[in-house]
């Protein structure tokens, strides 16, 4: 097998791309007028970088980022890569519950924050949390609840209290010489971890994903590969940084082939639609749920969508409607579908630009080069014959480093041998494409984010009035998946559905909330007392009046 694509850090490659084309344009925003080159963006990150030199990040340090798409996400992305500190991503749309927990459990050091997301304040969330904030001087917080913790950043011109802002980093920066930036950018292994993402997990509550240098750097160029980009493409990443699909599939694709990222803050479909025509984007990334809110846009006629050529459509199955009419109206004819888990960097299996539609609709592509797949028996290990369900897995550069602070759970899905388990079912055929045919564990995917049913009953168990409780994910034609949850409640305690949703919604995701509470005296059980979920998720069907599956399609 021949050598991987680079064996360089970020910061490294990064710097090679910019001896190689300086004036190339690396960032825009085309709703604002906004572009940066390879140059400008590296000198903007140089300086960044320092500034957070000057507030004593160094090298291993975790620095997490609470923030929509801004173009200050992406300069603390580099920065943080060219200096080795961690970037932690955190879920925008995460509340309180969730926020404590991973500045916790990451030990950060670090937090840049925007002003909010929809009804939540980042910045009444973030004092409600360290409330040391207020009578602390920045740069020495000292916050009892995180020890770790001493910085908040606010990534804009307002002055929060506590909180440094992002043009006071810049002037920061301005302090420090090249010399030390220098310094800084010294020593990097690829091997170094530069990237924890947070995925939920059957503990309970999120496990923080080490990754390095060499898993998104590599993973991000085959992405690449598989659309065939080049210099010349312009790829439109309406989707979040704070996912791999938006950092790794969008961000690390563009970079390992000197392409240009036209970024999106938020998705608006008109937003995403205006920009695509504005900057003449060859290339746009959504999952399904973003393609049809575009192409049943009102304004949908008005755009001018004939640059496009490729892209990605990932986080859950796509109608054969939707990807012909994708194909067709959007102009995307080489339009791919990727399979993976954050785990794997995240892609290791994906198709390509000339695949056949049955085969984009039915298949999840081929596997990516470097990298071992095989399918195996769950209870024996032993591979199964093609066309035969198993448990999928693969081994290769890719995989991560581990759970932070978690060895005995990486341990679960990371075998001796070095074979990351997916929990999903799989089957491949005779010329080596794959189907997803199911789910070995109860993740729900709800619009492309992944659910794990523990982590959403753990936090109801904390309402007093709730005994016991168990979700279950419920079929739904937009989003694939919902959330519901059978409650059983206390004797003598009267909660309704509606407050339960209450209870849920400053404190965990929207995604998270479920849609239907299910007010019950027990659950299905099996003689040994096991609790029958199947059974669970068929009831709610049936109380909702969805169809059998079948009849959906």
């Amino acid at each position: 097998m021949s050598e991987l694509f680079t064996e360089k850090t970020i910061g490294d490659f990064y710097a090679d791309q910019v001896k190689a084309h300086p004036d190339h344009p690396f960032i825009m925003y085309p709703d604002r007028d906004l572009c940066w080159s390879y140059a400008e963006f590296d000198e903007r990150t140089d300086l960044f970088a320092k500034g957070l030199l000057a507030i004593g990040v160094r090298k291993g340090d975790h620095v997490g980022v609470w923030a929509r798409n801004i173009p200050e996400w992406l300069t603390l992305m580099f920065a943080t890569a060219k200096i080795g500190a961690v970037l932690v991503t955190i879920n925008t749309n995460y509340k309180s519950h969730e926020l404590e927990y991973v500045v916790k459990q990451s030990d950060m050091h670090t937090l840049a924050i925007v002003d909010g997301l929809r009804d939540v304040n980042y910045v009444d969330v973030v004092h409600e949390l360290v409330p040391e904030l207020r009578q602390h001087p920045r740069g020495h917080v000292k916050s009892a609840r995180f020890p770790f913790l001493k910085n908040v950043i606010y990534l804009g011109q307002e002055k929060q209290r506590g909180m440094y802002t992002s043009m006071e980093l810049f002037a920061l920066g301005e302090t420090l010489s090249d010399e030390e930036l220098a310094i800084a950018k010294s020593g990097h292994d690829r091997h170094d971890v530069i990237n924890m993402q947070y995925t939920s997990g059957t503990t309970g509550f999120p496990k923080g994903v080490m990754l390095t240098h060499r898993n998104i750097l590599n993973n991000g160029y085959y992405i690449g590969e598989r659309q065939k980009l080049t210099k010349n493409d312009r790829v439109c990443v309406p989707v979040p940084l704070f996912h791999c699909f938006g950092c790794v599939l969008g961000i690390m694709a563009i970079v390992t082939h000197g392409a240009t990222a036209v970024m999106v803050e938020q998705f608006d479909p008109l937003v995403v639609m205006a920009s695509v025509q504005k900057s003449r984007a060859t290339a746009l990334y959504g999952v399904p749920t973003m393609y049809i809110a575009m192409l049943n846009h009102p304004m949908f006629d008005m755009f001018d969508f004939s640059s496009l050529r490729t892209g990605i459509m990932s986080g859950s199955l796509c109608p054969v409607a939707v990807m012909s009419q994708v194909i067709e109206k959007m102009h995307m004819p080489e339009i791919t579908i990727p399979y993976g888990l954050t785990e794997a960097s995240p892609v290791y299996i994906m198709s390509g630009t000339d695949e056949t539609l049955e085969r984009r609709v039915s298949t999840i592509g081929t596997g990516q080069p470097h990298i071992e797949i095989k399918i195996i028996d769950p209870e024996t290990g032993e591979i199964v014959p093609p066309n035969t369900h198993g448990e999928l897995c693969c081994r290769g550069y890719n995989v991560m480093k581990g759970y932070y602070k978690m060895p005995e759970e990486t341990a679960k899905v990371v075998d001796a041998d070095g074979w990351l388990h997916s929990g999903d079912v799989a089957t491949v055929d005779e010329d080596g494409y794959y189907r997803i045919t199911g789910r070995l564990k109860d993740m729900i995917i709800r619009g492309g984010e992944n659910i794990y049913p523990r982590e959403v009953e753990e936090f109801l168990r904390t309402h007093p009035g709730i005994r016991d409780v168990e979700v279950v994910g419920i079929p739904d034609e937009k989003y694939g998946e919902i959330v519901g949850a059978f409650v059983i409640l206390h004797d003598d305690v009267e909660v309704t559905p509606e407050d339960l949703r209450d209870f849920c919604s400053d404190k965990i995701a929207y995604y998270k909330t479920p849609k239907h509470f299910f007010l019950v005296k027990e659950f299905p059980q099996t003689a040994s007392g096991k609790i029958q979920k199947f059974k669970l998720r068929e009831q709610a069907r049936k109380l909702l009046g969805i169809p059998e599956p079948e009849a959906m399609k």
